[in-house]
């Protein structure tokens, strides 16, 4: 039979010739011999004759390739032979008979349950709650510690005083001594900080490369807060699980706990500053809506425009996902570095501020600056947006960054500004000119601002830093100690780094930080609002995510957390990485993922909408999900459910997958029976799962979690805190499943019965127990990393069941599903060497009327093994019976004039006669014939997105406004060269910058920018739709006759019966890569025209704010408000840096 609708009868074609009796077929399958076409040419002239004998010998060679028949009942008759004998062998092999019997057997003394999704999302909430409070606790302990001990030190301009700086420490000089500042510091590797020397008895200072460590206010600060190494030490006692503490001073040094070895960067520098972390700024300052105004006139070419655009960089960087911004250019007119976001303020967010900087990267000077329109058009938007209730409802700044004001604009300001003073003004005076400094100060202390000259590239870090400080005033005098938690993020300081992004689940990487700002006490200053510093503790997601455990989620089920802003903290489908070539990276936009880009099927945000404003509820959704490297798809019925965690800006949530994924069997087993089938030496547990908390007690972390769990259970370790609920659902897995050791062992010593190719056993729970058996030693193994610690994909880990066990729960229990894993596209094995196929199959359990999947399992088989299966069934030698055949016959694979495929449900080629085919989709290989199933319904094409992709840049940055090529372009590109490169020569060639400073990188990163941006072959984030298949188990075979110009190919597809698997018999000799292209699963960039991308970009999302605002105080001192002329090097500074830049590059 075959498929209706698409099917071409080929006897209508003139392709079932009636054979003679007793007639041999010839390889098209036709009997008999071909009539010989006598042609007679007497009288015929000799052009002629040679056309009509080319037009004969062209119809020949047409009908001959036409008239190939493949006999579907043929590849019917292999199908159901390849069915018996891959039914038998999976069966016998992996036990799942007697596994499925076993559990019938226990159906009287277990209990299905259905999991109560309120009940438990609440449950996980409140541990969180008791979590993160705990950390609250701890910071608060620090930030009192510290003022506390700033109040009672009395400052010491002449204090001498030697610390451990970090990153000098345990350097010795030639003489073997150790070098000042650097004095012996006893490190030892430690589990719970990601196995990295530390000293959990000592804190240490870490002073960037540009502060001098020994100037007075530093040591002064180091000084008292020596205090808090009791306070950190305390707090890890008093809650283990705690990890960085540390305490970032206002005036640039930053201590940890517990100490470190610091490493500075492959130039020697420690450019790591404290006061630019997120945690540090959110702490300091309420949110904030930023308007930076930036001179372009002509007065600021040059160095100028060079020092302007790393201010706006630098002032970009000091802004957070509550803040907003916008950047306006001025000349004579007011221009907007977006055009799309005239008017208007937009997010903060990461993807903002770096668009924002690839902008001002490529801003040109000319005309003459008016910065009146530019001002009053800021004035305008920040007034509109409080208006409106748009932006912060918060502090409300400007950020004007000039060479000089040429008058006050007193008018201006008593228009839009006084008396109010709500929006506070920033004056940034570049270059070394003087002349208009009065003005440009009077504008910033005549509206409650700050005013800075910037003369130099090594100025900027500094001086923006200072408008912190006065943002901070308000907060400050009122001693309001707001707690704040950052976004998501990933310390890429730490020296491990690469080593964790290779090791652990990418969406649990990240990391929050939770910080609380540290103030002066001290009556005198009290006016001022002088800001000590923040201190703060990093809180792992992987550890906030353990509290809702894997085996109460099911196999397609998940937990998610997501900030006030509707940005992932974490969540499965959170890709933070990318791959640049063989390097991992992290993505520009990793932390500012929106829910509604993951849960794509939540079409009106209703999902998100709820989560942000802080709701507690629930909500069902049919979605699209998919697996094994997104390219099997899956449609899944989701319930929501969640909850807001309180004293927090975090909503979490729980997905339970409908059926399967809302029930749970409990059974009840003795300790000491199953204790015994614990011990067996097949069995293992997740190490990535929390049976038992070995982080608590020191001691405990040399378990492993399996060594944890026996060792409570046999009294040894009473003190252990263990999760009763799976301990016993562990002792009844262990118990049920203890009979397959038995079976495979058996199977193992009866060598004889042994079929080459079978390898591996295995099965797995709900519990995360894994048993499994190598039936074939390493030496012979194909796939020796299938089910070892290294293969990730296929164990239990934090954050996904394995990928063999999900594929299971979507297929009939019972029968057994065939796969081969996808392959990296990088890093595809062409030779099919070490290429394996996985069977596996679901096993069940009923109680009350309900069925719930108590396990998978299956067995693992090289891929020749099976590739000798097919071809020993799918072929007919010579003395085959052909009478009732109609077609080719014999038939046989290894003939030419066919190509046989092996293909799973997804439409992924599991055997083929070419090896490098294996692997791929079928689709690749041949589109025409696949396109042809598309057709015919028996592959489903399923459309997928992806908001996290990476695409290659194909347009340049620029200005479409860039000058045609001339002759004279050439050598206007050579001259720009020269000069830009003497520019940076003459910007490093400073004395900070022979001692590998801060400044010269910055001043590097600053110019270059704009070039690196617009590498043409540079990665961006994108948007991606790709395609997913998925066979109709409803159509068993088809078979159909495509035309392809001057031939037509002939090809049968016969399902496999228990199986997912399909056997296609393609004609060979017919090349149909002209009239059909190939079909592929390679994501596709969704282009957004302009007025869409537009939108999508200063959309305002519904956000909830924070709660607490501090952007006025009555006492404020307004009149601090800056005046330095120019920050100098002292004599101290120059010598110190000298020495310290000496000893590094000596001794690092």
């Amino acid at each position: 039979m075959s498929s209706s609708g698409d099917t071409v009868d080929p006897g209508r074609m003139g392709l079932r010739p009636r054979a003679r009796s007793g007639g041999e077929t010839n390889r098209l399958g036709h009997r008999g011999t071909p009539t010989r076409l006598r042609l007679r040419p007497r009288g015929t002239p000799t052009g002629l004759r040679l056309g009509l004998w080319i037009l004969c010998f062209s119809w020949f060679c047409f009908t001959a390739h036409a008239q190939m028949k493949i006999p579907p009942e043929t590849v019917q008759f292999w199908a159901n032979i390849l069915s018996v004998q891959l039914r038998e062998t999976t069966t016998r092999y992996s036990g799942a008979n007697i596994l499925q019997k076993k559990l019938k057997d226990v159906e009287s003394i277990i209990k299905i349950v259905d999991i109560d999704g309120r009940d438990q999302v609440r449950d996980f909430a409140e541990d969180m709650e008791r979590m993160l409070g705990s950390k609250m606790k701890s910071v608060k302990r620090l930030a009192e510690s510290a003022e506390d001990a700033d109040l009672y030190h009395d400052f010491n301009k002449t204090l001498q005083f030697d610390y451990y700086n970090s990153m000098l420490v345990n350097t010795a000089d030639e003489d073997g001594n150790f070098v000042e500042l650097g004095g012996e510091f006893p490190l030892e590797e430690n589990e719970h900080f990601n196995n990295l020397p530390v000293n959990t008895m000592q804190s240490d200072v870490q002073v960037p490369t540009n502060v001098y460590n020994k100037d007075a206010y530093i040591l002064n600060g180091i000084y008292w807060s020596e205090a808090l190494n009791d306070v950190f030490m305390n707090n890890f006692q008093k809650d283990p699980t705690l990890t960085w503490q540390y305490f970032g001073s206002s005036s640039g040094f930053f201590r940890i706990y517990p100490g470190i070895k610091w490493t500075p960067d492959s130039n020697g520098v420690a450019a790591f500053d404290c006061r630019n972390r997120n945690w540090y700024i959110q702490a300091a300052t309420s949110p904030k809506d930023i308007i930076i105004v930036v001179d372009i006139s002509g007065s600021m070419k040059g160095l100028k425009m060079t020092i302007a655009k790393h201010t706006i960089n630098t002032i970009l960087d000091t802004l957070g996902e509550n803040d907003f911004v916008n950047v306006i250019a001025y000349t004579d007119y007011v221009r907007y570095v977006e055009p799309c976001f005239k008017g208007t303020l937009v997010q903060a967010d990461l993807d903002n501020r770096e668009h924002f900087k690839v902008l001002v990267a490529e801003l040109h000077v000319k005309g003459e600056g008016k910065v009146a329109k530019a001002m009053k058009e800021s004035f305008k938007i920040l007034n509109e947006a409080a208006t409106k209730g748009q932006g912060s409802l918060c502090n409300q700044a400007i950020m004007l960054i000039t060479d000089g004001a040429m008058e006050d604009f007193k008018d201006v300001f008593e228009e839009f500004n006084w008396p109010d003073r709500r929006v506070r003004l920033f004056t940034y005076l570049i270059g070394r000119e003087m002349t208009f400094a009065d003005n440009t100060k009077w504008i910033a202390c005549n509206n409650k601002g700050y005013y800075t000259h910037i003369s130099t590239l090594a100025d900027v870090q500094e001086n923006v830093m200072e408008y912190l400080h006065v943002l901070s005033r308000p907060m400050v005098i009122n001693h309001n100690h707001d707690i704040i938690w950052t976004e998501a993020y990933m310390d890429t300081v730490l020296p491990n780094t690469k080593e964790l992004f290779a090791t652990k689940a990418q969406s649990l990487l990240l990391m929050t930080s939770v910080a609380m700002p540290v103030f002066s006490k001290k009556k005198e200053t009290l006016s001022h609002g002088i800001l000590l510093g923040v201190v703060g503790s990093d809180i792992p997601l992987l550890e906030v995510m353990k509290l809702a455990p894997r085996y109460r989620l099911g196999p397609h089920g998940y937990a998610f957390l997501i900030t006030n802003n509707g940005y992932i903290l974490a969540h499965p489908d959170l890709r933070p990485l990318y791959k640049d070539g063989k390097t991992l990276k992290p993505k520009p936009n990793y932390n500012s993922v929106d829910l509604a880009e993951v849960e794509w099927e939540d079409i009106d945000e209703t999902l998100r909408t709820a989560m942000v404003k802080g709701e507690m509820g629930t909500l069902s959704l049919n979605v699209r999900a998919s697996v094994d490297k997104a390219k099997r798809p899956l449609f899944l019925t989701n319930d929501y459910f969640y909850i807001t965690i309180n004293d927090t800006p975090f909503s979490f949530g729980m997905v339970l997958t409908r059926g399967h994924g809302q029930l749970m069997f409990m059974g009840t087993v003795s300790v000491e029976e199953g204790l015994h089938d614990l011990t067996s030496p097949d069995l293992s547990l997740s190490n990535e799962w929390t049976y038992c908390e070995t982080d608590i007690d020191p001691h405990h972390r040399k378990y492993s979690q399996l060594q944890a769990v026996i060792r409570y259970l046999q009294g040894k370790e009473p003190d252990l805190e263990c999760d009763e609920v799976l301990l016993q659902q562990t002792l009844f897995d262990a118990v049920v499943t203890a009979p397959l050791e038995s079976y495979w062992q058996a199977i193992m010593l009866n060598a004889s019965g042994m079929e080459a190719g079978v390898e591996t056993a295995f099965l797995g729970t709900r519990s995360g127990l894994i048993r499994l058996t190598r039936y074939t030693g390493m030496e012979t193994r194909v796939a020796k990393t299938f089910l070892t610690p290294a293969d990730k994909d296929n164990l239990f880990t934090v954050d996904h069941f394995p990928l063999w066990y999900r594929l299971a729960m979507e297929n009939p229990p019972g029968r057994f599903l065939y796969y081969i894993p996808v392959e990296d596209k990088d890093n595809r094995d062409k030779t099919g060497a070490s290429k394996y196929v996985i069977a596996i199959t679901a096993v069940t359990v009923s109680s009350g009327g309900k069925t719930a999947m108590a396990g998978a399992i299956g067995v693992q088989m090289s891929l020749e093994m099976l590739e000798k299966r097919l071809w020993t069934i799918a072929f007919q030698p010579a003395d085959t019976d052909c009478t009732e055949v109609e077609g080719v016959c014999p038939l046989s694979c290894q003939s030419t004039d066919v190509n046989c495929f092996l293909v799973d449900s997804n439409g992924f080629i599991i055997v083929s006669k070419e090896r490098s085919e294996v692997g791929r989709f079928f689709g690749e290989v041949d589109g025409s014939v696949m396109a042809a199933l598309i057709k015919s319904g028996m592959y489903k094409k399923v459309s997928l997105y992806d908001y996290q992709g990476m695409c290659r840049s194909g347009h340049s940055h620029s200005s479409s406004a860039r000058p045609l090529l001339s002759p004279f372009y050439g050598l206007a590109a050579v001259i720009k060269w020269f000069f830009s490169h003497m520019l940076m020569f003459l910007l490093e060639f400073n004395f900070c910058g022979l001692w590998h400073s801060d400044y010269v990188v910055d001043a590097k990163a600053g110019y270059h920018t704009s070039h690196k941006a617009k590498r043409m072959d540079a990665l961006q984030p994108c948007d991606t739709e790709y395609l997913g298949f998925m066979l109709d188990n409803s159509i068993k075979e088809t078979n159909s006759l495509l035309k392809c110009g001057r031939c037509q190919k002939m090809f049968v597809v016969q399902a496999v019966p228990d199986s997912n698997l399909v056997l296609m018999v393609v004609q060979a000799d017919c090349d149909c890569s002209r009239q059909y292209s190939s079909i592929t699963l390679e994501p596709k960039e969704v282009k957004y025209n302009a007025s869409v991308k537009c939108n999508r970009m200063k959309s305002q999302k519904v956000r909830r704010r924070p709660k607490s605002c501090h952007a006025y105080h009555p006492k404020e001192n307004a009149k601090d408000c800056g005046g330095a002329s120019e920050i100098s090097l002292s004599k101290a500074l120059f010598l110190a840096s000298l020495a310290t830049s000496l000893a590094l590059r000596r001794w690092t």
